[in-house]
């Protein structure tokens, strides 16, 4: 059986700010990981395949 690993990261989930201003229904959320220490809210630019281009995903609770 193998060992479980202490890890200083934590899962987040990125949903976009311009989905919800455009109106259409659904969200465009992306899972990805970051590590503990950092207190800022991460902000990627990712593809929203609902709206058809890349916009700016921001980290939520």
């Amino acid at each position: 059986m193998a060992k479980k690993v202490k890890t200083n990261r934590i899962q987040i989930i990125l949903e976009c700010t311009e989905h919800k201003k455009s109106g259409k229904s659904g969200v465009s959320r992306y899972i990805c990981t970051k590590i503990k220490k950092y207190t800022f809210t991460f902000k990627l630019k990712k593809y929203n395949p609902i709206l058809k281009k890349y916009t700016i995903h921001k980290e939520i609770k």
